[in-house]
């Protein structure tokens, strides 16, 4: 079955790091652009990171920019998000999704989703 499974959440303190970690199954992730999103409650879905399998282009929000960065296992089938500097308004669900084609930061463009891996930044 195609599937996407986050995990790598939990409670991180304000100015800490972090790592979510995506798995692939059933399909080939190298081959499909990779978008991180998240959902603040109260809040709409937003695009975060997202980085093209075919050029390497990446396309951050600007409240990440500098922050966070993706990276990819092609071996293991797995793409990372790398998180820094986390502040509280960085809370929120986080979502990896993979598409083929499409605009990378539009969440409507993604074909596949994981089901969300909660990140909470507090002290």
């Amino acid at each position: 079955q195609v599937q996407l499974v986050e995990f790598g959440g939990g409670l991180v303190q304000p100015g800490g790091s972090a790592r979510l970690s995506c798995a692939a199954s059933g399909f080939t992730l190298d081959y499909y652009a990779i978008g991180w999103f998240r959902q603040a409650p109260g809040k709409e879905r937003e695009g975060v990171l997202c980085n093209s399998s075919s050029d390497g282009s990446t396309y951050y929000a600007d409240s990440v920019k500098g922050r966070f960065a993706i990276s990819r296992d092609n071996f293991k089938n797995m793409v990372y998000l790398q998180m820094s500097s986390l502040k509280p308004e960085d809370t929120a669900v986080y979502y990896c999704a993979a598409q083929r084609t499409g605009s990378p930061m539009i969440a409507s463009q993604y074909n596949y989703w994981g089901q969300g891996t909660q990140v909470t930044v507090s002290s």
